[in-house]
């Protein structure tokens, strides 16, 4: 029987969101009803409610998200009713050319949900980026809940879902930074943050914070930086030569998606260095770069999309890690909140004051 829950919507480019009353029905076949935890408040959120995505308003907010499976649909054997998740918005399909060629994490048909949440007048829902958790429960494919360890606390798990798993993925699995490896990373916001700690896990000898905000540069040393620069003062090409013995970075993290603040990438990496872009631009942007620059540096140019994660690899593997002790997600937890402060708290990321709002349910 289909459920009425309360959830978060935006109606309208750039009007205020809400808490409204949805209809989320029985899970059809390949499907399963989660009940939210916990869901982070991203930025990919607020671009939804600016009409930054697209225009298919009304959308049910929320994606970073962690909770328990409540009941599942024919066929599904991922997981069952009971089990702990954390949602995804890349449920692979098994069967494309990139899954057949064992690269799943580039799979190009990834899928939701078939069937549609609702508001009470039937009106169609667009969840954002196909998972809508802002919401005491959702319906989501059951390929988008990856099982993970349930004593992980909801609040720091579902922060894997997006831009935790985006900024560590960018470091260790598109960056494929090693041991002893310099690192520099451009924007320390989340997901720049998470990148840090990404580097730090995986053993590189400095890391080279870069930002234009003194608040985030600190907290990025909190999370493994060992050197910072403020681009606001300073030029962060030149300073991050001069601390790489002029040579540059091996690796440089770009993690706003700005041209300007690529070109700093670009020639702050070393020879044959790598650079790799999980800032998001906007459709407008362009980039001009010398093609006998491109050509004469060598290395590699890459892009990181949801960090090259493969969910049923690292959410668990990240989990695990972070119950050891080794990997300090809770850093990113700034605040918990409850659902009617989501306006609010994108407020409070607006001005930088938070690396993560929670809500927790």
């Amino acid at each position: 029987m289909a459920q009425q829950v309360k959830a978060v919507i935006a109606r309208a480019k750039g009007a205020p969101v809400e808490v409204t009353t949805i209809v989320v029905p029985d899970p059809g076949p390949g499907e399963a009803v989660v009940r939210i935890q916990a869901c982070g408040v991203c930025h990919t959120d607020l671009h939804y409610r600016e009409g930054g995505i697209n225009d298919e308003f009304p959308f049910l907010l929320g994606h970073e998200a962690a909770g328990i499976v409540e009941s599942v649909g024919e066929g599904v054997t991922e997981v069952e009713p009971g089990d702990f998740v954390v949602l995804n918005w890349r449920a692979v399909c098994g069967q494309c050319r990139a899954c057949k060629r064992g690269r799943p994490q580039y799979c190009f048909n990834t899928h939701n949900a078939k069937q549609k949440m609702t508001l009470l007048d039937g009106t169609e829902l667009s969840p954002a980026l196909g998972i809508g958790a802002f919401a005491e429960k959702t319906l989501v494919a059951a390929g988008q809940c990856t099982k993970v360890d349930p004593a992980a606390e909801p609040a720091v798990a579902g922060l894997l879902g997006c831009g935790v798993m985006a900024g560590l993925g960018a470091a260790i699995n598109t960056g494929s930074v090693g041991r002893g490896d310099t690192v520099a990373v451009i924007g320390c916001g989340g997901v720049g943050g998470a990148a840090v700690m990404g580097s730090r896990l995986a053993g590189a000898s400095k890391i080279i914070a870069v930002d234009i905000d003194d608040r985030k540069l600190e907290t990025a040393r909190k999370l493994g930086a060992t050197h910072t620069v403020n681009s606001r003062t300073t030029d962060p090409v030149e300073a991050i030569r001069e601390l790489t013995g002029g040579n540059g970075a091996d690796v440089v993290v770009e993690a706003v998606g700005r041209p300007e603040t690529y070109k700093q990438a670009f020639y702050a990496r070393d020879l044959a260095g790598t650079v790799v872009l999980v800032g998001v631009p906007t459709p407008e942007m362009t980039l001009e770069l010398p093609l006998l620059d491109v050509f004469g540096r060598g290395g590699a140019l890459k892009s990181s999309w949801y960090g090259d994660c493969l969910p049923t690899r690292d959410f668990p593997m990240l989990i695990d890690l972070y119950l050891q002790g080794r990997l300090d997600l809770g850093a990113f937890v700034t605040e918990t909140i409850e659902l009617d402060a989501v306006e609010q708290a994108f407020e409070r990321m607006h001005h930088g004051d938070v690396l993560r709002s929670v809500v927790v349910f």
